[in-house]
């Protein structure tokens, strides 16, 4: 639902504009493929994933220093490899990539999971695609990896104490993050956030997305019909900025309606991961359930003025084929979880 959702929006979105008329058919592709490809890891056993969790961190390495040298720029970033066919994103696949790696580390160690060792090679882990992401660059998506890490430490039980230690270690180097590693548009960004910089195009996207957004109304001004939207006032209306579009056309009504489908796919996952019968498996389904729901916050968060503007999609609803046919991917993945211990359940009521 929420695929179709996001291909009836992506339609309204580019209704007129001439150039992108082809967007919400190739979504609808992307989808297809995202789906089979879905349905094609549930049929795996995703224990047989365990023992090369390395090589999909290998993997990932190898993806993002291709994109830095064969890479095709846009909008100031060299995030994808075009593959003629359709364009790559390395960095979308790496968060999948680091979720079977960090689940496929701490399960492995679930013994051993309270000792520094373990908190210290973990956290090591997610450097160097952060680093290579960070070159793109793409500070967010940098960030999601940082996040993603948090979320599954403190699901396998690492210590609270070198957790929030890993906190306090970023704030104090936050000065140098602020000044060695974000970029000049990023900090501006943040500063148009704070009311404390000029005003450039990333604040005026966020001003005509809350536009957008307030005149909707209840019910909102009709599919296709949105002033801000149809006279091309919001720019990406069909990728970073199309809660915007839905809050317009579809009004309050909607966004609920969108925010309801979103927690029921979030609660799920999250279920899923509790009654996983390994931490291997519990660490996926957290994994993924953590991915989608930072990137709903992040994209809703930025529409509305609640955070500085960045090119997070609106998970399962944004144009863009890699962060859709990795999170149906990784969604298979967690079906997999699923299906292998309502099969082990059936097995033992069956001899009882």
């Amino acid at each position: 639902m929420l695929i179709l959702y996001g291909v009836a929006m992506i339609y309204s979105a580019i209704a007129d504009s001439p150039g992108l008329q082809d967007l919400p058919a190739r979504q609808a592709l992307y989808a297809g493929a995202g789906l089979l490809l879905m349905l094609g890891m549930a049929t795996l056993d995703y224990r047989g994933l365990l023992p090369f969790y390395n090589i999909f961190y290998l993997l990932s390495l190898g993806m993002l220093g291709v994109v830095l040298i064969f890479g095709s720029s846009s909008f100031g970033a060299q995030r994808w490899v075009d593959l003629k066919l359709f364009p790559v994103q390395p960095s979308e696949l790496a968060k999948l990539f680091l979720i079977v790696t960090l689940a496929g580390y701490f399960g492995s160690r679930q013994d051993d999971v309270r000792r520094f060792r373990v908190f210290l090679t973990s956290l090591l882990y997610i450097v160097p695609p952060m680093v290579l992401i960070v070159a793109e660059p793409s500070f967010s998506a940098a960030l999601s990896l940082a996040v993603l890490w948090f979320a599954m430490a403190f699901v396998a039980g690492v210590s609270k104490r070198y957790l929030f230690g890993a906190l306090l270690l970023v704030l104090v180097i936050s000065p140098v993050i602020w000044s060695a590693v974000m970029a000049d548009y990023q900090r501006l960004r943040v500063l148009e956030f704070l009311n404390l910089g000029p005003t450039a195009q990333g604040f005026n996207n966020v001003d005509q997305a809350l536009i957008s957004i307030g005149s909707g109304g209840l019910l909102g001004k009709g599919f296709a019909l949105g002033s801000q939207s149809q006279l091309r006032f919001l720019r990406v209306r069909w990728s970073d900025f199309i809660f915007a579009v839905i809050g317009e056309e579809l009004g309050l009504a909607g966004v609920l309606l969108l925010f309801a489908l979103m927690l029921v796919v979030i609660v799920r996952l999250l279920r899923d991961a509790e009654l996983a019968r390994d931490l291997f498996g519990q660490l996926i389904a957290a994994g993924t359930g953590t991915l989608i729901l930072l990137q709903a916050v992040v994209n809703v968060g930025m529409n509305v003025g609640l955070l500085p503007a960045t090119g997070v999609p609106l998970p399962f609803v944004s144009s863009g084929g890699s962060s859709l046919i990795v999170l149906l991917i990784a969604e298979g993945l967690v079906q997999s979880v699923s299906l292998r211990r309502q099969k082990i359940e059936f097995q033992l009521a069956s001899r009882v």
